[in-house]
């Protein structure tokens, strides 16, 4: 079974028509299946009044389902967001008569310049990403795993329970993880896609899994399941910051900005901003008001939840 996961930007309740309606919060999960190929739709329900919702769907996310009603702050926004995820691979919808020519230079030189424009059919969308996922293949297991963890319960007769969609690898059952931030010994008990139960969960995959030797109360959101020993886990940061070009006024020392990776959206207090030239490259130091966690190497999103019609501020190299 292949798996592929993909964000919803632009209208709200657009997945109910392409797939069955799953888990919700701040996150909607529609779920379509066609043999042993699944999708996952993924909808931020509570943006645009939230930015966090957008930074998850969009992070869970191997493409995007961009649908355009009008050309607004919150489309803008979306463009950026998905261009700073680095989300490459996506299909816009134009509705209430607007035309490709008007959102050209609006996405000129970011990702949404290169997806694919589809007509608003229900039916075209949904075999077309199943045509996606059949592409997909077998996903190599480098013998480690990576899961963030976006929502978690208690199960009677089960324990605790976590749903996530895989990063990186693949997880086993009986594998033993670590949960981080901190370090909690974990083991695998069960693990089950789209209501059945597997072996294993790969990259793409999203999952439901039972662990053994952790409570329900020492979860957050964010909470990143792996065996992986290269993972990093951080309290302050010194990195490069790429910021966007529509960001209006260089980062100051005592600024908070949010780091969004995987499943975190971490607060983070700017304790030194040294650009050298141009402000929108930028060597920043930040205190984090609790662990990230990451691979060395990746990039992170920057965001600054109080910053107006634009809340994306650029991205950050994870050292």
């Amino acid at each position: 079974m292949a798996n592929l996961n993909v964000a919803i930007l632009g209208a709200q309740d657009y997945g109910k028509d392409l797939g069955k309606k799953g888990t919700t919060s701040d996150l909607t999960f529609y779920n379509l299946k066609k043999g042993q190929d699944t999708v996952t739709f993924i909808e931020p329900t509570r943006y645009p009044e939230r930015l966090a919702p957008l930074f998850y769907a969009v992070s869970i996310a191997q493409k995007a389902l961009l649908i355009v009603d009008q050309i607004n702050p919150a489309f803008g926004e979306s463009v950026i967001m998905l261009d700073c995820a680095g989300l490459r691979a996506g299909i816009v919808i134009l509705r209430n008569y607007i035309a490709r020519e008007q959102i050209a230079p609006l996405v000129k030189n970011t990702v949404v310049d290169g997806y694919e424009f589809l007509e608003d059919d229900k039916n075209v969308i949904r075999e077309r990403f199943l045509s996606d996922v059949a592409a997909i293949g077998t996903v190599h297991d480098p013998g480690t795993g990576t899961m963030p963890v976006d929502h978690f319960f208690n199960v009677r007769g089960i324990g605790t329970v976590v749903l996530g969609s895989v990063a990186e690898g693949c997880i086993k059952k009986h594998d033993e993880l670590m949960a981080l931030p901190g370090g909690k010994a974990v083991q695998v008990r069960s693990i089950q896609k789209h209501d059945e139960d597997f072996d294993c969960a790969c990259a793409g995959d999203r999952a439901g899994i039972a662990l053994k030797g952790i409570e329900v109360d020492e979860l957050d959101r964010g909470t990143i399941l792996t065996n992986d020993k290269s993972i990093k886990q951080v309290s302050s940061i010194t990195a490069k910051a790429d910021l966007v070009k529509y960001w209006p006024a260089p980062l100051k020392e005592g600024m908070v900005l949010h780091i969004g990776h995987w499943m975190q959206f971490v607060p983070a207090r700017i304790e030194a901003a040294k650009a050298e030239g141009d402000w929108h490259r930028t060597i920043l130091t930040v205190k984090l008001d609790k662990m990230l966690v990451y691979r060395p190497g990746s990039k992170a999103v920057l965001t600054y939840p109080e910053g107006g019609k634009l809340r994306v501020v650029g991205t950050l190299d994870l050292p």
